[in-house]
């Protein structure tokens, strides 16, 4: 936990210790209530999962279903009404800002396949971009703020607009 408010201090210039980030981070409290509803929803206690990812809801105001998979090091700045739905995977060493959401377009006709974007490594999500679909987001790759994007975003590009294409 330590670890990660240090890295959030490196990517952070509003950050001026890790104990700053760890007392008063929402995004660094969200993280910490999914961190727990994702290990009861793991070993299938669904309810006591989706309580939990309530209180922390309810708390930061950043909703994030216990069946997301979100790795490690990741910043959620401000985060403020953002939300992640349940098949949606998140890389390493990701920051998002406050209002993204990273949601479904429709009920998947699978049942195992992803509705939900697929986020690589090293991604930046600017302040209330809509990220809907099985949408994949490769490593190193920008989204700005406002951009809705239904497309693919292929490794080291950036995309913008509504909606969204590549620059």
């Amino acid at each position: 936990m330590y670890n990660a408010a240090k890295y959030i201090q490196t990517v952070d210039p509003a950050a001026h210790s890790p104990w700053e980030v760890i007392l008063t981070y929402a995004g660094f409290h969200a993280l910490g209530w999914y961190r727990i509803s994702h290990w009861l929803y793991q070993h299938n206690l669904h309810l006591l999962a989706a309580i939990v990812a309530n209180f922390g809801k309810f708390f930061t105001k950043v909703e994030i279903h216990p069946g997301a998979q979100i790795g490690h090091h990741v910043f959620i700045d401000h985060g403020y009404g953002t939300v992640i739905g349940e098949t949606a995977v998140i890389g390493d060493y990701v920051t998002i800002l406050h209002g993204v959401t990273l949601g479904s377009r429709r009920p998947s006709s699978n049942p195992g396949e992803p509705r939900h974007p697929q986020i690589g490594n090293h991604v930046f999500i600017g302040a209330h971009a809509q990220l809907l679909g099985n949408v994949h987001v490769g490593d190193h790759a920008k989204v700005g703020a406002a951009a809705v994007v239904l497309n693919d975003v292929p490794p080291y590009r950036t995309v913008v607009g509504n909606p969204g294409h590549l620059i």
